[in-house]
């Protein structure tokens, strides 16, 4: 049993969270840093050695019931939604929002400048493009998704994906560049993907 005074969060060896953040009956793994303007909501589970920071002005939000796994960076910015599963090893840079109940596998890359240089980031003076994953979608093992995508509701890309343009609704696409190649609803889909459909 919980004592009164015992926080509503548990903190792991050798993690820190800023003051200037906020976590809800949140679980935080071991050598995990949390950063200032981090925003968590209840439920969820930050496991070990992830660094999420935020700014002021541009924090970092993350939903109820959604666990974020080892080795990920999370840069300011990043909105994630309720119920997520994302996996180890993930880069999930500024502009990104993933809605609720995405599955993210391991090593997956975001991306959000197509032609990032050293002097555009000593100058600030990059081009930001943003990157949404509706809810219900699922991506791949080592993919890499490029700046300004929006990957559709219920959409799936496969392992090892290279994403240039925007994933339609219910569409599955694979390969480098990612092309379609069916909808979740084809016959040859339903049976891996009907909790997707309800059925």
């Amino acid at each position: 049993m919980r004592h009164p005074n015992e926080p509503k969060h548990n903190i792991g060896r050798y993690s820190g969270i800023d003051p200037n953040s906020a976590i809800s009956n949140a679980r935080i793994g071991d050598f995990t840093i949390i950063g200032p303007y981090v925003y968590i909501d209840e439920n969820s589970i930050i496991w070990h050695f992830v660094n999420i920071y935020g700014k002021e002005k541009n924090p970092v939000n993350i939903g109820k019931n959604t666990q974020i796994g080892s080795y990920t960076q999370i840069k300011p910015g990043v909105n994630i939604g309720n119920n997520c599963r994302l996996q180890d090893h993930l880069s999930i840079p500024e502009g990104i929002t993933i809605e609720d109940y995405v599955f993210v596998a391991p090593c997956v890359t975001f991306t959000n400048d197509k032609y990032p240089s050293t002097i555009k980031a000593i100058e600030n003076s990059w081009n930001l493009e943003r990157t949404v994953v509706k809810s219900y979608s699922m991506i791949g093992a080592r993919t890499v998704i490029g700046p300004g995508i929006t990957i559709g509701d219920k959409a799936i890309v496969g392992m090892g994906s290279v994403v240039r343009k925007d994933v339609p609704n219910e569409t599955v696409v694979f390969g480098n560049p990612a092309r379609v190649i069916g909808k979740i609803h084809d016959e040859r889909f339903m049976h891996k993907y009907s909790e997707l459909l309800g059925v």
